[in-house]
């Protein structure tokens, strides 16, 4: 019946007496077929050694079996903690990944202008993406779903952690401990992208008009993500200060963890002199002795995974489902009582 060619997806519905449909169904593993026909399909399968591909797929379903995913870069450790939660959940599902790491702001302009994942995948992932109102627009233009990740968008499926909220239990920690004069340091978005800046810088504020606290722009600052020169000024000038931090929350624990390693270059004790306190739980940050606000990367990823299965089997029924994921404080060695004046 096949002869030099190989067997078809046709071939395979003829002998197992279904339609080719049932047999896409069947060989992608989806529920919707009985338990006899799935034994009557995965025989004939056998029998006439077939694995269905994903174009065959594609055609009988209109889906590609493949999930998008828009990353700002593959550097940090968050992010590819957030992928290694996300992979296996869709391997398992029978789906592959497709990654778009868009660094540059060339790069930015022409994933938007062309929208490859229109025609490479059944959803798009977003993630850690601040997008401007021209490219959420471009986005919804996809026919696609959507799936915001560690990011909350109004009218979407997404899954985050409340940066606020976690910001500000961060800062009432070291508040808690004596600090009043508290640095906060973010990473500059020069180049568009921004993570949870505004969420959590926001928290921090709120948690020092809640405690009484004046606001100083002085003890707020910017450095690059991943270049070493812009912390080392922005701790110079922290220190030079008429009145320096006793302490200081850094947006991430990449940045804390450069943090540590200049103070320590500056011959400034931690946490005798300064507290340190992070965000994320880096992998590192326990070895570190990192105190930090940990939150869960790789189950976001995971939950991802499943909120993108869910969208594409039923959009309208979670289109706005939300999913909220814990933030918790993480006391170690780089948080202590404020020193005495």
């Amino acid at each position: 019946m096949t002869g030099e060619r190989g067997a078809t997806l046709a071939d395979v519905a003829q002998r197992a007496g279904v339609s080719p449909s049932t047999v896409s169904r069947t060989l992608r593993g989806l529920s919707t077929v009985s338990p006899q026909t799935r034994e009557r399909v995965e025989q004939a399968a056998r029998e006439l050694s077939f694995a269905i591909s994903r174009s065959a797929s594609s055609l009988v379903t209109g889906r590609t079996g493949r999930i998008a995913v828009l990353v700002p870069n593959m550097e940090s450790w968050f992010l590819g903690a957030v992928l290694a939660g996300l992979a296996p959940e869709l391997n398992a599902a029978g789906l592959d990944l497709l990654v778009y790491s868009v660094t540059t702001a060339e790069q930015r302009a022409r994933f938007f202008d062309r929208l490859p994942a229109r025609r490479n995948a059944d959803a798009l992932l977003v993630v850690s993406f601040a997008l401007s109102p021209e490219e959420r627009e471009r986005l919804d233009g996809l026919g696609m779903p959507l799936v915001f990740v560690s990011q909350h968008e109004k009218g979407r499926a997404s899954v985050y952690v409340d940066d606020a909220e976690a910001a500000l239990r961060g800062t009432r920690h070291l508040l808690n401990l004596g600090h009043r004069r508290i640095a906060y340091i973010e990473p500059a978005d020069d180049s568009g992208f921004a993570w949870s800046s505004r969420a959590r810088l926001e928290g921090y504020r709120a948690a020092l008009t809640e405690a009484g606290v004046e606001h100083d722009e002085d003890l707020v600052r910017q450095v690059a993500q991943w270049q070493g020169p812009s912390l080392d000024a922005a701790v110079g000038r922290l220190l030079s200060l008429t009145e320096p931090p006793t302490a200081i929350f850094a947006e991430t624990d990449d940045i804390a963890f450069r943090l540590l390693t200049v103070l320590r270059g500056a011959n400034v004790p931690v946490p005798d002199r300064m507290s340190v306190l992070g965000f994320d739980d880096h992998a590192m940050a326990a070895p570190w002795d990192l105190s930090t606000m940990a939150q869960p990367a790789r189950q976001l990823g995971v939950t991802a995974a499943e909120l993108a299965r869910a969208v594409i089997q039923e959009p309208e029924a979670n289109l706005e489902r939300h999913v909220v994921l814990p933030v918790e404080l993480v006391p170690r060695g780089s948080t202590g009582l404020a020193p005495r004046q």
